[in-house]
């Protein structure tokens, strides 16, 4: 699971820091590090210097990654569009209803996942 949320981040966010990755996944420094390498070495991410600062090296994620990350989603979508089809008309419509709201809560979410935690 945190392999597949850091991967979501790095899609979403663009390249971190492995201590922003940390605070944001909510696990420790040295836990991410052993992440990153893992999803390193099965051609996932990537580490790249960061032109701002030579001293600093950033996660990004590799094509192999953000295709990992677009195939997660679109199953998600299909198993969403096959379980909606099992609905009536009126929770159809309830669901409808309810996604300015669920709008509301994605971005809330986001915005708490993307502010290291301190």
């Amino acid at each position: 699971m945190t392999s597949a949320a850091t991967l979501a981040t790095l899609d979403r966010t663009g390249p971190r820091r492995i201590t922003d990755l940390a605070a944001v996944e909510g696990v420790t420094q040295p836990a991410m590090t052993a992440l990153v390498r893992v999803m390193e070495e099965s051609g996932l991410v990537e580490r790249r210097g960061d032109p701002s600062d030579k001293r600093v090296t950033l996660v990004c994620l590799t094509e192999a990654g953000a295709s990992y990350v677009r195939t997660r989603r679109q199953a998600g979508v299909h198993a969403f569009e096959r379980l909606i089809g099992q609905l009536t008309g009126d929770e159809v419509e309830a669901l409808v209803a309810a996604l300015p709201a669920l709008k509301h809560l994605a971005e809330l979410e986001n915005q708490d996942r993307e502010e290291p935690k301190r």
